[in-house]
């Protein structure tokens, strides 16, 4: 048909976007497209004609496929319809329906479900894709037989399909609910075909008269009981109506008959068959009870009565027997109800299917005994069972696809099917037991109780093929290439093994291996030859390899290795012949092993290996011995039959064996350890052994001194482990000595623990002698187990022997033990507690003292004195919060230890302080001054260089720069010379401030402090240390201070002079010089002198840790000092002038007076000068 022409749209709209992504109801589908694939789907599908067809497209044809296009419908029908009212010779005629909904009559012929796979339909992709179609047959057949079919055939496999490609674990399968829908699909199945098993049973309809129908229906609607008053008078006396009613009566009784005495061969068919022809059975017999209960049946009796006609009414019940077979029916029906047959036929795996036996045989043994059902009916019956068990158990086995599956899996699968036959075998013979007794106590005619399975031949197809998968899978595995046989390859015959065994089982996996029948056996044969020929080749070629390998071995252990590695092979007779030849060999070299055994006993046991590692495992010498002895006759036995694994059952009958049992026989009578046990006996016998004395013993060392032990003989220790040792051994140990070692047992935990305790005591004691320093911390603990002790001393070992035997049979009710017994625990906690309380001490003692041992040593800094004694300190506190004993004292001694230490630290200080002080000016000094220099330019102002201290130890002390200066005509020292003193005494109390001021270690610092003026009297810091000097230690620095103040202050004092430079007026030094030349001459001499403080190239003075610098006033008093000197010389020159003029003047005047004088006088004159 032409479709109507729609206006063409492109692929895409105006957005990019395909017309289906829009919304619905922007492009409504077209009818067209789905008239235009009915037209070409119905014809073949449906066998319609295009003419037939025509009835399918009427008026409201768009309209329903509009609605099923859209979201609101799910799927539409296709009704195919027989045309009625036809000539019987003329051939049939077709209608067809479109419908959405689904309606059942005989006339539907066939029904075509067309299921929408989306919400809509897509008009641009193909009505194929997006349809599921589905064929449901009508017509006189029930639909039972398409639907199973449909589930069966259609849905189950593919959901299985489905599952087994995805391939998830178990644990993934139940976690999703997938065996739970398996068992819903099987169930489904099963019920369908129960529905098309069951054997009809005819309804039954009791034909009922007009007139009795109409006069019930008047009494009813009456509301009073119907009787024979309701019918008209004339009628009850009409024999042509009674004669119908009669008539009535008699067809009941047929169709009543016809159902009462319906049967069936139990034989054919299924269980279910026959468990559902009696339940409905006995649903139809009740339909039949009900309806002759009804008021219309009473009141045709009752006309029957009234016209005396008893023929009809007396033998009614009689003549239709149903009454008989009502009773009959429901109890059969004890057993047919609630029959566990479907756990069976729906089960999916084989767990499911044993579990449902077990229930089917348990509910027919059960109910057998209480339901009349004949044995011989049941017989067949479990027959139908065994036939219902073998179609399952065929099909779960051939759903897993035996041999492909691994072996591991192909194993477990048949040993569970194995494992389910054996199953059935029991509950068969539990069956047949309660039948034999059920028909003994029914009295019933005598029938033999054999019941033939239908799956004998599965069963022993499963069992052969089990053991033909071992076979081969031990050849596959011999074969494969980690077994060295697949190494081999093609040097050997030229053929892949693994290969050809592959190829061979090929073979077997193409064919059904658990069909049964005449056919699938043949097949079956067939293939197996074919398998065996190929496997033939490979067999000769794996004993010419172990015969190989058997001809290259060196000795015994390589042949048994070769047949160990290769026995899985030797159940095939074939290699297991070609292995026969190598007996004597073998023989020869168990001969070999044996004597090696003889050696090794000959070597006896104390010498042996096996001596040392018993004591190691805590065995006695006796039991150890005996074990020996017995090993060593495994051992041999293990060779016997190491011989008679590979030579085969009545290897002693030939002569080298038989030669060979006897001297094994002779040898394992010497390894018969009777005499051993006898000997042992005997020797416990004499002696006085057992478990007495008291608790401690004192006892003398040789070396001197004493030791305290405990009182328990070792020997009862081995007694009581050799008994328990041959106890085990299976020998009978006298009660005498069995009591003994039971007394010893008693005590030996408390003697074991006694004995560890007092060695760890003693242990502990040496400790603390070791560590002299921490015996006043755990006095205590070391008095309380000394107390223990004590008390220990007056116990005996009778009171745990005897307090033992008494709590025996004196229930201590409140779980106290005895105090003996509580002696031994509380002593073992003591000494346990002295020990750890003695380890955690030392460990803490050893810390402490390298701490101490630290600070003689440690860098002169307040940082690491101050984290050692924190440790020490750190140690104590938790020496205190452990609760030690004697912690002051112990504190204190500690103290006055690390007071000498820091005192020895402090005279050394001292020392260095001083020798850094009084370094002498030396090269290293003048080299110190120029960096010096340069700082003191950069800070003026007298600011002092901090203190730097070298971690090394060697600390220096750092020179003081001075500045003489001159400001305002005024020469002075910045800083001052009582800077440098107060500096000085600054750096040394800093120095010596580093362990005066450290914290002193303390006891108490977890006790509460209630006593302050206790608290505020105990000294913190170590400054008390300064008063501790024996000798002038701590004089000498001050001493050193103050000499170098003073050769300052000398030094200064010079500079200082020269301000008089300023202050003297020059009249008043000249007149005070007066016109004594002698005065001048001196003064200018001094001037000369004094210059060199100043006049000189250096700038500066070191006085070692203190410099004085000049460079600023030199210049200036150089200047003035110039100018006095030029002022003074010059006044000078004019007095000298001066005098020199005066003496000239003189000496003149003296020459002239000379001169004048004459010889004479001038000689008297002489006399007067």
């Amino acid at each position: 048909m032409s479709t109507p022409e729609g206006p063409s749209t492109p692929l895409t709209n105006s957005n990019g976007v395909l017309p289906h992504d829009s919304p619905v109801d922007a492009s409504p589908f077209d009818t067209s497209l789905f008239r235009s694939y009915l037209l070409s789907l119905l014809p073949p599908v449906l066998g319609a004609s295009p003419v037939e067809l025509e009835s399918l497209f009427d008026d409201e044809f768009d309209e329903r496929v509009s609605r099923f296009a859209a979201e609101g419908g799910g799927v539409i029908y296709v009704v195919k319809v027989k045309d009625e009212g036809e000539a019987e010779d003329a051939p049939p005629s077709f209608s067809f329906q479109l419908t959405p909904h689904l309606s059942y009559s005989q006339s539907h012929v066939t029904s075509l479900a067309l299921i929408k796979r989306g919400p809509t339909l897509d008009p641009l992709s193909p009505l194929a894709t997006q349809l599921h179609i589905l064929n449901l047959f009508g017509g006189d057949e029930t639909p039972y037989e398409s639907l199973h079919a449909v589930v069966s055939c259609g849905v189950k496999p593919w959901f299985d399909a489905f599952v087994g490609a995805r391939g998830s674990g178990k644990d993934g399968d139940t976690k999703m609910g997938i065996p739970m829908t398996k068992k819903k699909f099987a169930e489904l199945e099963l019920s369908l075909l129960h529905l098309q098993q069951n054997v009809e049973i005819p309804e039954t309809h009791l034909i009922i008269h007009p007139v009795i129908q109409r006069a019930v229906e008047q009494a009813q609607s009456s509301g009073t009981r119907p009787n024979i008053s309701h019918i008209p008078a004339k009628l009850l006396n009409d024999s042509t109506f009674l004669n119908t009613l009669h008539g009535h009566v008699n067809s009941w009784i047929k169709s009543i008959q016809a159902v009462t005495k319906l049967t069936r061969d139990v034989s054919s068919g299924t269980a279910s068959q026959e468990i559902n022809f009696w339940l409905s059975l006995e649903r139809a017999l009740e339909g039949i009870e009900a309806q002759l209960r009804s008021d219309e049946v009473n009141m045709v009796m009752d006309c029957l009565r009234n016209a005396k006609r008893f023929l009809a009414t007396v033998s009614f019940i009689a003549d239709t027997g149903l009454k008989t077979s009502t009773d009959l029916v429901h109890k059969y029906n004890q057993l047919m109800k609630d029959f566990p047959l479907n756990e069976l036929l729906s089960a999916t795996d084989l767990d499911k299917i044993q579990e449902s036996l077990v229930l089917i045989f348990g509910h027919i043994n059960r109910k057998l005994k209480l339901s009349p059902y004949p044995i011989r009916r049941a017989l067949p019956l479990v027959e139908a069972i065994s036939r219902d068990f073998n179609d399952q158990l065929l099909r779960v086995l051939t759903s897993h696809r035996l041999p492909y599956t691994p072996y591991e899996t192909f194993d477990r699968l048949l040993s569970l099917a194995m494992n389910i036959f054996r199953t059935w075998d029991d509950l068969i013979k539990e069956f047949t037991n309660v039948a034999r007794e059920v028909t003994r106590k029914r009295s019933e005619k005598f029938i033999p109780i054999k019941v033939v399975p239908a799956h004998a031949k599965l069963q022993e197809r499963t069992r052969y093929l089990r053991d033909w998968r071992k076979q081969h899978e031990q050849l596959a595995v011999m074969t494969g290439p980690t077994k060295g046989l697949g190494s081999v390859g093609k040097e050997v015959g030229g053929m892949d093994m693994e290969e050809e065994v592959k190829e061979a089982y090929e073979v077997v996996k193409r064919i059904d291996v658990l069909d049964v029948s005449v056919e699938g056996t043949e097949i079956w044969i067939t293939a197996e030859n074919a398998y065996n020929e190929r496997v033939a080749r490979v067999e000769n070629q794996i004993i010419a390899r172990l015969r190989d390998r058997l001809g290259t071995a060196r000795n015994a252990n390589e042949m048994f290795r070769v047949f160990s590695k290769f026995n899985a092979l030797f159940v095939r007779p074939k290699i297991r012949g070609a292995i026969q030849e190598y007996q004597t060999q073998l023989i020869d070299s168990v001969k070999e092993d044996i004597k090696r055994l003889h050696d090794k006993f000959k070597t006896q046991y104390r010498f042996s290996e096996a001596y040392h590692m018993s004591q190691m495992r805590d065995l006695p010498p006796i039991a150890g011995a005996i074990i020996w002895a017995r090993q060593i006759e495994r051992q041999l036995l293990t060779y016997m039959k190491r011989v008679e694994d590979v030579l085969g059952k009545g290897w002693e009958l030939y002569a080298e064996g038989q030669k060979l049992q006897s001297e094994s026989t002779a040898f394992r009578k010497k390894l018969d350890t009777r005499p051993v046990y006898e000997a042992w006996l005997h020797d416990i016998n004499r002696r006085d052994m057992g478990v007495n004395g008291r608790l401690f013993e004192i006892v003398r060392l040789r070396g001197g001194g004493y030791q305290l032990a405990v009182n328990f003989d070792p020997q009862i220790i081995t007694l009581f482990k050799e008994v328990r040792n041959l106890l085990w051994l299976n020998f009978q140990v006298p009660h005498a000595i069995t009591n003994m070692a039971k007394d010893a047992k008693r005590v030996y935990p408390h003697a074991v623990s006694l004995m560890e305790t007092v060695r760890t005591y003693g242990q502990t004691l040496d400790l603390v002698e070791n560590n002299k320093g921490i015996e006043w911390l755990v006095a205590e603990y070391r008095n309380e187990a000394q107390r223990m002790v004590a008390k220990g001393m007056n116990i005996r070992w009778d009171y745990f022997v005897n307090q033992y035997d008494t709590a025996r049979y004196v229930s201590s009710a409140d779980g106290r033990d005895s105090r003996h017994i509580q002696f031994v625990r509380e002593f073992a906690s003591v000494v346990s507690i002295l020990q750890d309380k003695t380890n955690s001490v030392i460990d803490l003692y050893r810390d402490i003292l390298r701490a101490v041992e630290d600070l003689a040593t440690c860098p002169y800094t307040t940082e690491a004195f101050s984290e050692l004694l924190s440790k020490v300190q750190a140690a104590i506190d938790r020496l205190n919060l452990e609760g030690y004993a004697n912690l002051e004292h112990w504190v204190a001694e500690l103290d006055k230890q690390i007071e000498g230490i820091l005192l020895q630290r402090l005279t050394h200080i001292i020392q260095t302080w001083c020798a850094e002080f009084d370094r002498s000016d030396d090269g290293d000094s003048r080299r110190d001054v120029i960096p010096l220099r340069d700082i003191t330019n950069k800070r003026r102002g007298g600011k002092v260089l901090k203190e730097e201290k070298h971690m090394e130890g060697n600390m220096t002390v750092k020179p003081i720069i001075h500045e003489i200066r001159i400001q305002n005509q005024v020469i002075f020292l910045d800083p001052p010379i009582e800077y440098a003193r107060s500096t000085w005494i600054k750096q040394l109390h800093e120095w010596l401030g580093v362990i005066c001021s450290l914290r002193r270690i303390q006891s108490s610092r977890y006790e509460i402090g209630l006593q302050m003026q206790g608290a505020a009297a105990s000294e913190t810091t170590y400054t008390s240390l300064l008063t501790h000097f024996a000798d002038s230690t701590l004089d000498r620095p001050f001493a050193l201070i103050e000499n170098k103040v003073q050769q300052l202050k000398d030094y200064v004092a010079k500079w200082l002079q020269f301000q008089s430079l300023w202050d003297l007026e020059a009249e008043y030094v000249f007149n005070r010089l007066g016109d004594s030349l002698a005065h001048w001459q001196q003064l200018l001499t001094e001037i000369k002198k004094a210059r060199s403080t100043f006049d000189t190239s250096e700038t500066q003075k070191s006085f070692g840790v203190c410099v004085i610098d000049y460079e600023q006033v030199q210049a200036r008093v150089n200047a003035k000092y110039d100018a006095w000197q030029r002022d003074i010389l010059s006044r000078f020159g004019v007095k000298l002038g001066n005098a020199m003029k005066e003496m000239h003047a003189s000496i003149l005047k003296a020459r002239n007076d000379l001169e004048h004088h004459s010889i004479e006088g001038l000689l008297g004159g002489t006399r007067r000068f």
